[in-house]
């Protein structure tokens, strides 16, 4: 931590619990995000389903995943309403993971991971949304760790679900399943939001099961255990718990109180005190759209949320249509890569976006948010032009994936940092944004699963390039939006030695 300086340091500090836990909360979310495409063909034999029907297990996590995001804001209203919503979803998830291997039935497991779903939501809503309200200005670098705990989390839990999986058809008939010598191939050809792509394999549905995928769940509930344990101990440390909350506040140490002195000095002679004004923004989804929200806005205020939607709603629906139909670009002619290599392109693409959001955290620091977005989106847009130049070159399609990896890593943390201080926190960016992600990924997966399966594997580089243009195009207009955005009077006035809006927050968790 030496790139930062003493101010944030001292931030980082006070906030140092609240801050970690909300990072692991996050562990969480990638940990549930990523184990179900390996795993699919294995619960489909534990289901005794068939390749279309357990699919729309996927469809019930995300589109519930869609619905907690939207919901999420409800919680934010107090500090113990947000951490009881994320420990019951870090706990929820906990238990999914462990019931799990107890789902016999397909429509059982598309419930149980659209509680999943859910959780998630809630989780990406909250996280977000409590370290912009702890760090404000100062929020860029800690949103990018939080969004490395959620790329660590992908990582590992296809890791930890892989030694379990089933090398050849998992329920065993009297003959020999036409479908079992094709079993890895269909595995990496398994797209979330993409029905139909699926239907020309033949796999039984009845027989003896035999799957160990089981012990892969059992082994994630354990893991993610402590991190609901971790927002238990944050509410008895907050004595939010209710047979907890008696007692002083901890005493603070000597830094600690001398920022709290001179924050207290400047509000004593300021005649109106920002704390002293009801808190706006950061609702639900349909809290947002209230009209009492939008009076006396200016248009500046809802094209900075719609421009930084659609941006993320474009990136997003990249990340997504890329890591699910890359494997498939790739074994089709002309490149016709084998199976067992095509199959590194999706872990080398998340492998680079876990990377580079590891690298983004110090980069973040010293980098402006606006600058980081225009990096990133103009780096997308440059990738695939390069992708659609060079189709035929098997090398350079693992070079443009490992690059895409790069750039599309820390897009989300830094358009919502970048958003959220245009509106300096009053809006409702992080609702939106995260709803608009979370629509582009389901919509753009569908879209493009659609025209890869009619138009052939050159329409999947198109697609994307036409995808970051238009990414390019929002965050222009995105610009133009914050350029037109009235700056508050009070940060106009704000003098050299009067500290920024984020130096206030940390008596967030002073209670």
């Amino acid at each position: 931590m030496l790139w930062w300086d003493a101010r944030v340091t001292t931030l980082f500090k006070r906030n140092l619990q609240p801050t970690l836990t909300y990072w692991s909360v996050f562990f969480s979310f990638g940990l549930c995000i990523a184990f179900l495409g390996p795993t699919l063909l294995d619960l489909r034999c534990q289901t005794q389903s068939s390749l279309s029907q357990i699919t729309w297990v996927f469809f019930s996590q995300q589109f519930c995943l869609l619905l907690g995001s939207c919901l999420g804001g409800i919680f934010k209203r107090t500090l113990a309403q947000s951490l009881c919503a994320l420990f019951v979803s870090s706990l929820a998830i906990s238990v999914v993971f462990a019931i799990i291997p107890v789902c016999h039935n397909v429509v059982v497991l598309a419930v149980v991971m659209a509680v999943a779903g859910l959780a998630m939501g809630c989780i990406d809503t909250l996280s977000n949304m409590q370290l912009v309200k702890i760090y404000q200005k100062d929020s860029a670098v800690f949103l990018q760790a939080l969004h490395f705990f959620v790329g660590f989390g992908a990582l590992l839990s296809p890791l930890i679900a892989d030694p379990f999986l089933s090398d050849t058809n998992c329920i065993l008939t009297n003959s020999t399943a036409t479908g079992s010598s094709n079993l890895p191939h269909i595995r990496k050809s398994l797209v979330p939001h993409h029905l139909g792509n699926l239907s020309h394999y033949d796999l039984p549905t009845k027989g003896l099961v035999v799957t160990r995928v089981s012990y892969a769940f059992w082994i994630m509930a354990l893991i993610n255990l402590p991190v609901p344990f971790a927002v238990f101990l944050l509410l008895y440390k907050e004595r939010l718990v209710p047979w907890c909350q008696s007692g002083s506040p901890p005493l603070l140490p000597a830094d600690e109180l001398a920022l709290e002195t001179r924050i207290a000095d400047r509000d004593d002679s300021s005649t109106s005190s920002p704390r002293t004004q009801p808190e706006i923004g950061h609702e639900d989804l349909f809290g947002c759209c209230q009209s009492k929200n939008f009076i006396g806005a200016p248009c500046s205020y809802f094209a900075v949320h719609v421009m930084g939607a659609l941006l993320l709603f474009m990136t997003d629906g990249i990340l997504g249509e890329y890591s699910g139909f890359v494997y498939s670009y790739a074994v089709e002619e002309p490149l016709s890569v084998g199976h067992k290599v095509a199959g590194y392109l999706p872990s080398l693409f998340w492998g680079f976006i876990t990377l580079g959001r590891l690298i983004s955290i110090p980069v973040s620091y010293r980098m402006k948010p606006a600058t980081m977005v225009f990096i990133n989106v103009l780096g997308v847009l440059v990738t695939f032009f390069l992708l659609l130049i060079f189709s035929s070159s098997v090398v350079f399609l693992f070079v443009g994936t490992a690059s895409l990896g790069l750039f599309l890593s820390s897009t989300f943390p830094s358009v919502l940092a970048y958003t959220e201080d245009i509106l300096q926190y009053k809006g409702c960016a992080t609702t939106v944004l995260v709803t608009g992600a979370g629509v582009g990924e389901m919509v753009l997966q569908l879209l493009v699963g659609s025209i890869f399966h009619d138009q052939g594997s050159y329409s999947f580089l198109v697609c994307g390039t036409i995808f970051g243009a238009f990414a390019f195009i929002f965050y222009i207009f995105l610009l133009f939006s914050h350029r037109m955005h009235p700056q508050p009077q009070s940060d106009m006035d704000l003098s050299p030695d009067k500290p920024p809006p984020s130096m206030e927050e940390p008596r967030l968790y002073q209670s």
